[in-house]
């Protein structure tokens, strides 16, 4: 298949783009979709933009805010009646008041927060002040990695999905799985408990790639690791089958005309949906990417998050701004990919995090500018967690974090109840990004690499300062001004 949508979609997509301009004469809105894979902080970073936005946060980068021109920000109404609402003020009380990080996303959700604003143009601000509704869209980067599906049959996703099974940093993950595999045939006759034996053990391998020991990203089907409402369907109950890469079409009643069916079903009743009426409607992205997560499980990790990212970058649709192209086809024309938890590293290494995930999207980036869009990459804490401070150790003074630990957090042996500070040497990202590919050494608190507890180790939102009337102060981060800056700073121009 060529196309990613049939004609209907199409013409549904362009009637909603149709709708969508219809409603911009009134005020302009711009949709930002938030993504990245698992644990990287979607939910914080929607929940403390906003926070950010509405209370007046410190935002020295964000030129509306810095320049006194953003008047007041609020919430809407959720403007999709058809889609979850992003739960902002049970996310806000989680980090407040019980100083806990929300659940991470586990379906589309949707939050319409609108900026007033005084232009920065004299001509602009005598025809009165501006208004921008920006339609916040959170939704799981493992749909993402679902997308290039729609362009792949089932006997190529089968080859694809079971090369990174025999892997050698995968095989011994994979060996249920293969050993059930084994004994297919796919010529055999469809016999559903077979189908849901072997559905059932692939899933159970996806789910081992992704735990912390191994931090692998390449896990499609996406909706394998969160269902939702579709557990147990047919859609989702089928595998990848030893077949030739150019198999001719199965014969009718075999368990590969099986598995083959419910693969298409996955494409026509999950991922083209999800295109549809929510990814091709963007006009903005940022994704977020835990590359310390993947750094401590090492190279083989890195590696495999470096191919996810490609993969994302090719279910883009990037390209320049243009009104009238897109009521037809609408284009992403800025992309954000961001670091997170740079809280967790002194700021002397944020540079390095940046230039490590720099070379994970090089490919990606490269291809998004040719086509038009601007692309930038970022170190940031959407939430600040810790503060830095200097200790000593060994006749050295290191740079150093504080922070609180996780109740049950632990390091070199040692437990935290979740109420004490610790200040911990988070030591240091190597100068050449190159060198993490490389390397395949357990990393020692006490090396100039990456200190292995990072792997472990979270920290509790931070307690909130008060201003002398005793109101609590905006949520603290890292350079989340440059990302809203980046993302629709133009737009408040």
């Amino acid at each position: 298949m060529n196309r990613l949508l049939n004609i209907a979609d199409e013409a549904r997509l362009t009637f909603a783009n149709l709708a969508d301009t219809a409603s911009d004469l009134a005020v302009p809105n711009l949709r930002l979709g938030v993504t990245g894979l698992a644990r990287a902080g979607k939910t914080v970073f929607i929940t403390a933009l906003v926070h950010n936005l509405i209370h007046g946060g410190r935002l020295p980068v964000f030129n509306a805010a810095a320049g006194g021109r953003l008047t007041r920000a609020f919430l809407q109404p959720q403007p999709d009646d058809a889609v979850p609402r992003f739960d902002y003020e049970a996310h806000v009380a989680a980090l407040l008041e019980d100083r806990l990080w929300p659940r991470s996303t586990r379906q589309v959700s949707e939050l319409r927060l609108t900026i007033e604003y005084e232009s920065a143009s004299y001509l602009a601000r005598k025809l009165g002040p501006g208004k921008l509704n920006v339609d916040l869209i959170d939704y799981p980067g493992e749909w993402l990695l679902d997308l290039p599906l729609l362009k792949r049959s089932y006997a190529e996703f089968s080859a694809e999905a079971l090369k990174r099974a025999r892997a050698a940093n995968r095989s011994e993950i994979a060996a249920p799985f293969l050993a059930e595999l084994s004994g297919i045939d796919p010529d055999g006759p469809e016999i559903e408990t077979t189908a849901q034996t072997l559905s059932e053990t692939f899933k159970a391998y996806l789910a081992a790639c992704r735990q912390d020991s191994h931090a692998l990203s390449m896990l499609p089907p996406g909706r394998f690791l969160m269902p939702g409402d579709l557990d147990g369907s047919p859609a989702l109950t089928f595998a990848p089958l030893d077949i030739p890469f150019d198999a001719a079409p199965a014969r009718t009643g075999t368990f590969r005309a099986m598995m083959e069916r419910r693969y298409e079903a996955y494409k026509t009743h999950v991922i083209r949906p999800f295109f549809r009426d929510h990814f091709a409607r963007l006009d903005r992205q940022i994704v977020l990417v835990d590359v310390l997560h993947a750094l401590n499980a090492g190279p083989d990790a890195l590696t495999d998050l470096q191919v996810a990212l490609g993969e994302v970058m090719t279910s883009f649709r990037p390209g320049r701004k243009s009104w009238l192209a897109s009521i037809v086809n609408r284009r992403i024309d800025r992309i954000l990919f961001a670091a997170t938890k740079a809280d967790h590293l002194h700021r002397e290494d944020h540079d390095r995090l940046q230039a490590i995930l720099r070379k994970l999207v090089a490919t990606g980036m490269e291809h998004a500018q040719f086509k038009g869009a601007e692309v930038d990459v970022l170190a940031l804490a959407a939430v600040r967690a810790t503060r830095e401070a200097t200790v000593k150790h060994g006749g050295q003074e290191l740079p150093a974090i504080l922070g609180t630990p996780l109740p049950g957090e632990g390091v070199d042996g040692e437990r935290y109840d979740g109420k004490s500070e610790i200040a911990m040497f988070p030591g240091d990202l190597p100068e050449d990004p190159e060198s993490v590919f490389q390397t395949v050494e357990s990393i020692s608190p006490n090396s100039v690499e990456v200190d292995s507890s990072l792997q472990f180790l979270r920290f509790r939102p931070p307690r909130l300062d008060r201003t002398a009337e005793g109101m609590k102060l905006s949520l603290p981060h890292i350079r989340l001004d440059r990302a809203i800056e980046f993302l629709i700073g133009d737009r408040l121009r």
